[in-house]
């Protein structure tokens, strides 16, 4: 089975039998052909068979103080930090890629954790702490409710009004959608078609992806040159959308077709 169907079978399964951890491997499989997805996993077990189950300063103190894992602040946008088999062997990254490895093994050492998706820093919440939240960008640092609205006023300005909702649980598929959607930020930022055509297909492939999401991929498909292709998505969505939004995909599938004369 190919990355992409083991990545569409991934993500549109039960829900209840979504791994984060191998989504997103499933996702770096895209850029590196040669990466053994389960070997990968399997260093995320080992990692945490060094953590004392049930305990927060252990895995606190496997991750960020033996392995070393941390943001990275030089090359932020650097892809490879939206990658987890880069994250684990650089053991730098970005906060939802960090998060989503800490989620990893913590899960495997018995500690209840949840992602916190808090617009510019994702975050790890404690379940059974109230009012206390990891940050696996800043080597695994312990913050309350007041320190979260702090960073994100730092990270936002003073006048950005934060709302509590910003810190509620997201579950999986909107976290590989986030991820994805960082990814398609960097390659439209490079110019790298190639990149933006698979990571939108990637998406497209969500169940809760949109209208507006798939006509991506034939915006991508277009800026590539392959027009044929671009139209007959344009035509398929307008099949599935309202007669307002249909007649705006058929304008954008004639556009195409008339292009490939």
């Amino acid at each position: 089975m190919s990355a992409t169907d083991r990545f569409i079978a991934c993500v549109t399964g039960p829900s209840q039998d979504l791994i984060l951890e191998e989504a997103a491997m499933l996702i770096a499989a895209h850029a590196h052909h040669d990466l053994d997805v389960a070997a990968a996993l399997a260093s995320i077990d080992e990692m945490a068979s060094s953590v004392e189950p049930g305990r927060v300063e252990s895995l606190r103190s496997v991750l960020f103080d033996q392995l070393g894992f941390g943001g990275d602040t030089c090359t932020y946008y650097d892809p490879d930090n939206s990658y987890l088999d880069r994250v684990l062997s650089r053991r730098r990254g970005i906060p939802i890629t960090l998060s989503v490895l800490t989620m990893a093994v913590a899960r495997r050492s018995a500690i209840a954790v949840e992602g916190v998706g808090m617009p510019g820093h994702f975050l790890v919440a404690l379940t059974d702490q109230p009012d206390t939240y990891l940050d696996p960008f800043d080597a695994g640092a312990l913050l309350s409710t007041a320190d979260c609205v702090a960073l994100f006023h730092q990270l936002h300005g003073s006048s950005v009004r934060f709302d509590p909702s910003m810190l509620a649980p997201v579950g999986p598929l909107l976290i590989i959608e986030r991820m994805l959607n960082n990814l398609l930020t960097i390659f439209r930022s490079d110019g790298d078609l190639r990149s933006q055509l698979w990571v939108s297909r990637l998406r497209a492939h969500l169940p809760q992806a949109t209208l507006s999401h798939r006509a991506d991929v034939a915006m991508v498909l277009a800026n590539s040159g392959q027009f044929d292709a671009a139209a007959e998505i344009f035509e398929c969505l307008a099949s599935l959308a309202d007669p307002e939004t249909a007649a705006t995909l058929l304008s954008a599938r004639d556009r195409m077709r008339s292009r490939m004369n």
